[in-house]
């Protein structure tokens, strides 16, 4: 089967770009956006509209298939490639990729999707959105040709061996933590709530205070209002390095205090990501090994999962390799071709590391319907219930694509 044509169209995200350093700069909330000034080359405000860009494989029995190219929230920020803007990038796929692809037969997903994953324009690889949202239009043109699932492609490609069944879905609450958990709750969601615990001083409490209570609000909110007691979701909760700045990256301090959160948790399992950022892809796996450790040795169970500096291929195979952490966030579009989360979530599983196929809330329906099939085949740990931060909506779309592919299968 051949690939006849390559049609891109502009979109919008299920979320929002936002100038990581203006607001780390001291830009202000005014109702939903921030006022100031912007300060990463590219932004014309603060916050404004997540863009994406749609390629559409047409195949030359009619078929369409297609992927979305979407870069995370903080675009242009912690060494990730500029705000990706779809009319600053649409002209590049139409000259650096559609002439690759026009007129190609399309036999599988692996050998193709790493040709373009790698493709150098002027000696720089394209932009990963560009690659993201490209390898996986190919990964749903090869389960078009070949009639099957993108999940069963993966399986049969990557032979993963696994035996498809329902990854466990994290579901993010943005800064509506306590709203959206009633949410969470009613749902049925397996991991949550995430609670975006960015700041020390209003969401952590100089001394974890604040936190602390809400875990506590939180065990207690779920035991009151879950319909049954076999719902035990997993506490999966994101602080930004906020424990590490109370407690000055104080290994004993820091694991004593992990133990208060997972008395005020109990009897539901707790999961820290990113407990410190200390702004070093090196200093940060050792810092959290050494916590990892610590916590092992204090018989603390609470499961630390790395986010900050492992964003790549590369970072995720050197976190596991070090034993840093006990869960690793794949951060799918930062690793540009889907084919990356393919090898990054199967090198987890190989190393006893466990694997939380992510993302961002800045992306779309069809990249969250993308990362799920991967998820499936590969026997991912959980994956991340997204677009946006509304919970109902990416937990719906996750939820929907995941029984679709089961169903069609078994069938």
């Amino acid at each position: 089967m051949k690939i006849v044509d390559v049609i891109c169209s502009a979109g919008r995200t299920g979320f929002y770009f936002d100038d990581q350093r203006a607001i780390k700069r001291g830009a202000k909330h005014e109702g939903f956006t921030y006022v100031g000034e912007p300060v990463t080359e590219g932004f014309h405000d603060i916050r404004q509209a997540g863009e994406s860009i749609s390629v559409m494989l047409i195949l030359e029995d009619g078929q369409v298939a297609y992927g979305d190219c979407a870069a995370v929230q903080y675009s242009g920020a912690g060494g990730r490639d500029p705000l990706f803007l779809a009319e600053d990038f649409i002209p590049v796929i139409e000259k650096h990729i559609a002439p690759k692809l026009i007129g190609r037969e399309l036999t599988g997903f692996k050998a193709l999707a790493e040709e373009i994953d790698t493709i150098a324009v002027e000696g720089k690889r394209l932009h990963t959105a560009i690659r993201y949202g490209v390898t996986q239009a190919i990964l749903d043109a090869a389960a078009k040709v070949k009639k099957v699932t993108m999940a069963e492609v993966i399986r049969e490609e990557y032979n993963t061996g696994v035996e498809f069944k329902r990854v466990p879905i994290f579901s993010q609450s943005g800064d509506e933590r306590y709203l959206n958990v009633d949410k969470m709750i009613i749902k049925g969601a397996d991991v949550l709530p995430h609670a975006l615990i960015n700041n020390v001083e209003e969401k952590l409490g100089k001394g974890g205070e604040i936190l602390r209570e809400y875990v506590l609000w939180l065990k207690n909110r779920i035991m009151e209002f879950r319909t049954h007691e076999e719902y035990t979701p997993v506490l999966h909760i994101d602080v930004y390095g906020t424990i590490g700045s109370a407690f000055d990256d104080d290994t004993e301090k820091m694991a004593d205090y992990l133990g208060q959160l997972e008395k005020a948790a109990y009897p539901f399992k707790l999961r820290i990501e990113g407990p410190m950022d200390v702004e070093d892809r090196e200093g940060q796996w050792k810092a959290l090994k050494r916590l990892k450790n610590a916590l092992r040795e204090k018989g603390i169970k609470v499961e630390l999962v790395a986010d900050e500096w492992c964003n790549t291929w590369e970072d995720i195979k050197l976190f596991a390799d070090e034993e840093a952490a006990d869960m690793i966030q794949i951060k799918t579009p930062d690793l540009g071709g889907v084919n990356n989360i393919v090898e990054s979530i199967l090198y987890c599983k190989k190393n006893g590391v466990g694997a939380y196929c992510g993302g961002t809330c800045n992306e779309t329906d069809r990249s969250a319907q993308v990362c799920t099939n991967i998820a499936i085949a590969c026997g991912a740990d959980q994956c991340l219930a997204k677009p946006g931060m509304g919970v109902d909506e990416g937990f719906m779309i996750v939820y929907n694509e995941m029984n679709r592919v089961l169903a069609l299968s078994k069938a």
